[in-house]
């Protein structure tokens, strides 16, 4: 969703400046009291609370799907790609949408708040990747597939080495999700190579360092 204005501020006219202004909300509500960036002038004014409209959102994590709500500006525009925070049964969970449901069931990438039906996301703040590990001998036939739980922004970097408990591997290739943003490409298995777990589809690593592979 589009960002509205910088947090905490709003512009309103300002009694000493004579102009319209950036104001500073120290006590909000519908007679709030505020500050004017430009001269530290301090003053209240009548604010009108800002419209909202409920939206369904579609919650989804490590294969199951759970229900929540949000309360949006009806004017902005959600679209694939766009993380928020929403409140479900389990917690307060960050989210990435996935895809934006219209009504007649038509799913479409972007869609103003007050057209959308249903918001379908993934949890992106704690999430479990995918790892296909191949053994020291590069017989793809015996390699092994698990699944390991770290935060969102963990990093996945082609070269390094990880440990998850018993389980240690030298990253060699990282596929990309489709619904992130910033990469090249959707593929990398160049040294130095990162990825966030939270864009990561699948992670490719050998048991031990050994001689160049590529996972692709």
């Amino acid at each position: 969703m589009s960002e509205t204005s910088e947090p905490g501020q709003i512009p309103v006219d300002c009694p000493a400046c004579n102009d319209r202004t950036p104001h500073e909300v120290l006590k909000p509500g519908g007679h709030a009291t505020v500050q004017c960036t430009a001269c530290g002038h301090t003053h209240k004014v009548e604010l009108e609370e800002p419209e909202t409209v409920d939206v369904d959102v579609v919650v989804s994590q490590d294969g199951e799907s759970y229900p929540a709500t949000l309360g949006a500006d009806p004017e902005e525009t959600v679209e694939t790609g766009d993380e928020f925070i929403v409140e479900t049964p389990e917690a307060i969970q960050q989210v990435r949408v996935t895809s934006v449901e219209l009504d007649g069931d038509r799913r479409v990438e972007a869609a103003p708040v007050d057209d959308a039906a249903t918001v379908w996301t993934r949890v992106v703040d704690n999430v479990g990747v995918n790892v296909t590990v191949h053994p020291k001998d590069g017989r793809h036939d015996e390699s092994r597939g698990l699944k390991v739980y770290v935060p969102g922004d963990f990093e996945f970097t082609v070269g390094d080495v990880e440990s998850f408990g018993d389980d240690e591997f030298v990253i060699e290739g990282v596929q990309v999700r489709d619904d992130s943003e910033g990469y090249r490409r959707e593929k990398f298995d160049h040294e130095g190579d990162m990825v966030f777990a939270k864009d990561v589809k699948r992670v490719y690593a050998r048991d031990e360092t050994t001689t160049a592979w590529s996972a692709w």
